[in-house]
C-alpha cells in the first residue's frame, strides 16, 4: 500500500510579507493568493527497514537506518522535520517533487510542508483539518527548523481557491489566522486565467538573505520598509474586490502598485532580469505585474488583455523568460492511497 499527497503553490496578488510574523504580529498582515494547478507532489511507500528519502527535482536523496539518526544539515531537511513532527512506525520511502523550478517564488516549500504532513497523517491514521495542516506546515519551518518566513504559503496549499488571509500575533491578537474564500465562479477564474501570463525568469530567488535585511530595516524603524508593509497589507481588500467583481484592469492596477511597493522593501527586490521581462511584457501591452513571493528573481504573474496575452508570452521569452503553463484550482491538499504501487527512491 502506498500514500500519495499533492499540494498547490500559488500566486499572491498582493500583502506578501506582511504574513510574516515579525509584522503581523504588531500589525497584523493580510494575503490575497489563489492556488494554481501546479503542484509539490509526495509518495510514502512504507514497511521498508530504513528511511529512505528523495527529492526528485533537487535530484537529492538521504537514507538512514533509522528516525533516531536524523539531523539537519541542509540536506531534505523539510522532510526530515516532518517525520520528526508526525513520525511513523518502522521504515518509510518518501518521494518527492514539484512541477515548478526551484526558487520559483511560487510557495513550493510551504506546498512540500502540508503535503509531507497530510501524507504522514493518512499514513499514521490521523485526520487533520486544513488550518491545522497550515498551522502545522508553518511550524515546521519556523518552529521546528527555525527559519524565518510567513504563512501565507501553507495556507494557500491547504485551502486551494482564492482566498484572503490575515494574521495577527501575539501583539494583536493572540495569533489567530483567518480565512475569507472569494466568491469566484469557475468561469470567472478561466477568465482571470485568459488575462495572465505567469513566467519564471530563470534565475532562482534568494528569499531567505531578502527576508533577513527587510527585517533589520523594519525593526530599526525605517520610514520607507515600514510604510511600503502597509500599503501593501491596505491593498488586499481592494484587490480582494476587483477580482470578485472580475474587474482585471482594475486588480492590474492594484498588482503594479503592490510591485512598486515590494521594490521599496530592497534593492534586490528586483534584479536585471526581472526589469528586462517587466519592460517587455508592458511594451507588449500589459496592464501591469509584480514578482512573486519575496522576489528576487523567482517567478513574475503579469496581467494584461486577453488579446495581447500572446504577444505578452512571446516577449517575455524573447527576453529571456520561461512561461508556466497553469490555470487556478480550487482545491487544496488532496491525499489518496494506491496498491501496489513500487517505489525506486
Amino acid at each position: 500500500m502506498s500514500v500519495h499527497s499533492r499540494a498547490p503553490l500559488r500566486i499572491d496578488f498582493a500583502g506578501g510579507w506582511t504574513d510574516v510574523p515579525t509584522y503581523a504580529d504588531h500589525h497584523g498582515g493580510a494575503v490575497l493568493n489563489a492556488a494554481v494547478t501546479l503542484f509539490v507532489r509526495v509518495d510514502f511507500l512504507l514497511g521498508d527497514n530504513r528511511i529512505r528519502l528523495r527529492a526528485e527535482d533537487l535530484g537529492e536523496r538521504v537514507s538512514l537506518e533509522s528516525s533516531g539518526l536524523i539531523h539537519y544539515d541542509g540536506k531534505l531537511d523539510l522532510h526530515k522535520a516532518a517525520l520528526n513532527m508526525l513520525p511513523v512506525t518502522g521504515g518509510i520511502e518518501v518521494l518527492s517533487r514539484s512541477d515548478a523550478p526551484s526558487g520559483s517564488g511560487l510557495g513550493a516549500s510551504g506546498a512540500l510542508d502540508v503535503a509531507l504532513l497530510a501524507g504522514l497523517a493518512r499514513c499514521r491514521k490521523d485526520d487533520y483539518s486544513a488550518e491545522e495542516l497550515a498551522e502545522f506546515g508553518y511550524q515546521l519551518e519556523a518552529g521546528e527548523l527555525g527559519l524565518l518566513g510567513g504563512r501565507q504559503d501553507q495556507y494557500a496549499a491547504a485551502f486551494g481557491g482564492f482566498n484572503e488571509f490575515t494574521f495577527r500575533g501575539e501583539g494583536a491578537g493572540g495569533g489567530e489566522a483567518e480565512t475569507r474564500r472569494l466568491s469566484v465562479s469557475s468561469e470567472a477564474a478561466d477568465d482571470l486565467a485568459r488575462h495572465l501570463v505567469l513566467v519564471h525568469t530563470g534565475q532562482s530567488h534568494f528569499s531567505s538573505r531578502t527576508h533577513a535585511r527587510v527585517w533589520e530595516a523594519f525593526e530599526a524603524g525605517e520610514v520607507q520598509v515600514t510604510s511600503a508593509l502597509a500599503v501593501m497589507r491596505d491593498l488586499v481588500a481592494p484587490a480582494a474586490k476587483a477580482i470578485e467583481s472580475g474587474n482585471w484592469p482594475s486588480l492590474a492596477e492594484l498588482v503594479a502598485e503592490n510591485w512598486r511597493e515590494q521594490q521599496q522593501l530592497d534593492p534586490t527586490i528586483t534584479t536585471p532580469r526581472t526589469r528586462e521581462i517587466e519592460a517587455a511584457a508592458l511594451d507588449a501591452g500589459a496592464w501591469g505585474l509584480k514578482a512573486t513571493g519575496a522576489g528576487a528573481g523567482g517567478c513574475v504573474v503579469i496581467l494584461c488583455p486577453s488579446g495581447t496575452r500572446t504577444r505578452v508570452h512571446e516577449a517575455v521569452t524573447r527576453s529571456g523568460g520561461e512561461v508556466l503553463d497553469c490555470t487556478f484550482s480550487s482545491q487544496g491538499v488532496a491525499v489518496w492511497e494506491e496498491e501496489g504501487v513500487a517505489s525506486d527512491a
